[in-house]
């Protein structure tokens, strides 16, 4: 497979996070809807309000829709905004984490436990202490899990310095050293931080942490880890020049160096995706505009084989193939 594929034609799917579970791989989106709120660099306009869960069998084979497993209707503590998650396997329970509004309008990160990986999920009645921002991304590594989030702009990164919530927000500018992803070691429970979140630094070719000014290289926000070869590979979007890009490291925590591009514009404004490995093959699961006719707010879904070269490049992909 060497050319996208669609995946949910019948419906607008985005920000895939996908698993290998019980000899499935399953897919966990956000599920775009026409909410007629106009666009903006704060993300109204993407005013999800459920969660779905998909499965396959073969990676060219028949999408089974497991309909709505979550919504935001469930959740005690909600506002409004449920954007992007992600799930993990623990002791015989699924928790899905997700990120949403609170009454107040800030993000926060939520937790919800199911017996099976198709749901339904049960909400906690609480966010995770500690947490803000977007973008939950679950990687286990020697039985520990851990979880990389956040996201600049609309995803209210900026609104944070030291894990504590600034008076007013500042997002850095030229020069400065640009915002990071964040990681944490989740606890034993897995409804709670075992640990205060840490940056996740990406370095030039020089060993300098990048700057904010470098925009087609400094984090935005869609943080994945996947491990290749004993590298750890760090792989996220640049939000507003929409490329997906790609670091390595020896330590899940990071310093990461920046590699480079893996895949080039979609059509659309966002980019996100998620790595996985399948029947000895990668790939690379992510979204574009193409058939709501380029609308920024309705995303679907697509799949595509993802290869590396010998040195452990990931070789670059056509965001428009």
């Amino acid at each position: 497979m060497k050319k996208s594929r669609y995946l949910f034609p019948g419906d607008y799917m985005a920000d895939p996070a996908v698993h290998f579970f019980e000899n499935k791989l399953y897919i966990y989106p956000s599920h775009d809807r026409e909410s007629g709120i106009p666009e903006n660099d704060s993300g109204d306009h993407f005013d999800m309000n459920d969660y779905h869960v998909f499965s396959m069998d073969e990676i060219d084979g028949e999408v089974t829709d497991h309909g709505i497993v979550l919504k935001v209707a469930d959740i005690p503590w909600a506002g409004r905004q449920l954007w992007d998650c992600d799930v993990a396997f623990r002791n015989g329970k699924y928790y899905m984490y997700f990120p949403l509004k609170d009454k107040n309008d800030i993000f926060r990160l939520g937790v919800a436990i199911s017996d099976k990986p198709y749901g339904p999920f049960i909400p906690e009645k609480h966010p995770i202490q500690g947490s803000y921002s977007i973008d939950p991304a679950i990687f286990v590594d020697d039985g520990n899990y851990y979880m990389y989030f956040g996201g600049i702009w609309g995803g209210q990164l900026q609104r944070y310095r030291n894990n504590k919530a600034l008076e007013c927000a500042v997002l850095p500018e030229g020069d400065e050293t640009a915002l990071c992803a964040k990681i944490v070691k989740l606890a034993d429970d897995m409804l709670s931080f075992a640990e205060e979140p840490r940056d996740v630094t990406i370095l030039d070719e020089n060993g300098k942490p990048l700057t904010a000014g470098d925009t087609e290289r400094r984090f935005f926000e869609a943080s994945w880890m996947h491990k290749y070869n004993g590298k750890y590979y760090f792989t996220y979007s640049t939000g507003d020049t929409h490329l997906l890009c790609y670091a390595t490291g020896d330590n899940l925590y990071g310093p990461f160096t920046y590699r480079g591009v893996m895949l080039t514009p979609v059509v659309g404004w966002t980019t996100h995706h998620a790595i996985v490995e399948f029947k000895g093959k990668w790939y690379l699961f992510h979204h574009d505009c193409v058939p709501s006719g380029g609308k920024t707010w309705l995303r679907s879904l697509k799949v595509r084989e993802l290869e590396y070269d010998a040195d452990g490049t990931i070789r670059m992909m056509d965001g428009m193939g």
